[in-house]
């Protein structure tokens, strides 16, 4: 069965799409947002970012589908990975970073966004 939220983190059509029974994840259906498309507008570089608060972990069923889109924006080379972001508690302001597991400063998650590196050819994912 499609799992209620708890919050009041969705819009009224992402509640609605929780209520139809036609479309429930026992069927097959699931959805994910994407919380960050990062771009830099000027170089057309870009990257997927997954923000999780108090250390959570990206669920196995999303990691599947954001690694389906990951691998299909591969072929773009202005595409440079999807990366996690990690915050001890809710933000860069209050507690520890991690980009992939790895524990950064503020200053090198700015250097991050900044997406130079992006010319290294490394990728996140």
């Amino acid at each position: 069965m499609t799992k209620q939220r708890y919050d009041k983190h969705s819009t009224e059509f992402g509640l609605w799409l929780r209520e139809q029974n036609p479309l429930d994840s026992s069927k097959g259906y699931i959805a994910t947002n994407i919380d960050y498309i990062w771009c830099n507008y000027k170089t057309r570089k870009y990257v997927l970012i997954e923000e999780k608060r108090y250390m959570s972990e990206v669920k196995k069923w999303q990691e599947s589908l954001l690694k389906l889109i990951d691998c299909n924006l591969s072929k773009d080379k202005n595409y440079h990975g999807f990366y996690l972001i990690q915050f001890e508690n809710t933000s860069p302001e209050d507690g520890s970073i991690y980009l992939n597991g790895k524990e950064i400063s503020r200053p090198e998650l700015i250097e991050f966004l900044q997406l130079n590196w992006c010319d290294t050819n490394l990728k996140g994912s």
